[in-house]
């Protein structure tokens, strides 16, 4: 209720942009303060060993996770490990920091609930995000989400993925290759055909190499948009199996416009998120799920701003699900919420 009535409205008085980095900001000044941090625990923080979850090899101690672009150059995952998250993933970073797309950049939706953004993966670089990995004391599990460059030829992708790959590898939990951002020019047609088949190809040759280097074994994700046609869906399932991917997240933001067209801002140009992507997004889901019978572990992310969304998505097949949007509109409660309505479906599951 604090959220709704109080911090909500303040931030939503602010530019978008300038709210999000406010936050971040301000959670950095707050967890200097000793006592700061497990007052933000106990509030928020639910530990039940009948939520713990074994998803690609990773013990994670709840299915409830934030997805990637809240802390895209791992400045707070820390501090946001506090609010009850099972598993936090940062990025999406690139090879060279670049300042992403023009601004304005990203907008509210609100009587939808929504967001549009075309921030464009601005983020400090990949050894700036690593340097920060380094200081941070969170143990949980991180997910690293890597892209491209925008001044990078499509054609020549492979080559700023396998970069960041080499990079974040002995640090992230899993890594996640971002190929489903509508903000960077041509990058979803790396989702389909040959493009698909050699960018996998040449991502798994060298993480294969890389688990030999290290002598240790990180997860590969690959994460899709959810404007995919059926057969796009059967094509990419069978790349994740023929190339022994670890898991899929489903989805990123789309391009509809179904049902916001007559909103303030609903025609700017970007990807849509929050309420208005939950049925599409989950209808991928589903998909996939059927394509894949289990064979491939699935995070379901779009639209979830309910514990009854959450399960939506676990319902669609997802082992874990992930938050963004609907944090911003519903406050960190969300995270609670989302980790209870599981834990009952579960619980009603093996009754």
């Amino acid at each position: 209720m604090f959220y709704k009535f109080f911090i909500k409205q303040f931030l939503f008085f602010l530019n978008p942009e300038f709210a999000h980095n406010l936050v971040i900001r301000l959670l950095k000044i707050l967890f200097v303060f000793p006592f700061f941090p497990d007052i933000i625990k106990r509030v928020y923080c639910l530990e039940d060993v009948r939520l713990e979850r074994n998803v690609f090899g990773l013990s994670f101690k709840n299915p409830v996770g934030l997805a990637a672009g809240f802390d895209k150059n791992a400045n707070i995952f820390n501090e946001f490990s506090a609010l009850g998250f099972g598993f936090i993933e940062i990025g999406t970073v690139t090879p060279l920091p670049q300042s992403g797309n023009k601004k304005p950049r990203l907008f509210r939706l609100k009587n939808d609930q929504a967001l549009i953004n075309r921030m464009g993966f601005n983020n400090e670089g990949v050894d700036y995000l690593i340097d920060n990995v380094k200081r941070c004391k969170y143990k949980g599990n991180i997910g690293i989400n890597i892209g491209k460059n925008a001044d990078t030829p499509v054609e020549q992708a492979a080559d700023d993925y396998v970069y960041c790959l080499e990079r974040v590898y002995p640090h992230a939990s899993y890594i996640t290759v971002n190929i489903s951002s509508p903000n960077t020019k041509n990058l979803r047609d790396l989702q389909s055909g040959e493009a698909l088949t050699q960018l996998m190809d040449t991502i798994k040759n060298r993480h294969s190499q890389l688990a030999t280097e290290y002598g240790f074994y990180v997860p590969l994700v690959l994460k899709v948009a959810p404007d995919l046609e059926p057969l796009q869906v059967g094509y990419i399932s069978q790349q994740l199996l023929d190339f022994e991917i670890d898991g899929l997240i489903a989805t990123n933001t789309t391009l509809s416009r179904v049902g916001v067209e007559d909103l303030r801002d609903g025609d700017q140009m970007g990807g849509l998120s929050g309420r208005p992507v939950s049925h599409i997004s989950t209808q991928i889901l589903q998909q996939f799920s059927d394509q894949l019978d289990g064979k491939v572990a699935l995070i379901g992310v779009g639209g979830i701003d309910s514990g009854a969304k959450a399960v939506k998505k676990i319902e669609a097949g997802a082992d874990m699900v992930q938050l963004y949007t609907g944090l911003i509109y519903r406050g960190p409660g969300l995270v609670q919420s989302c980790i209870q309505a599981i834990g009952g479906y579960y619980d009603a599951m093996e009754s």
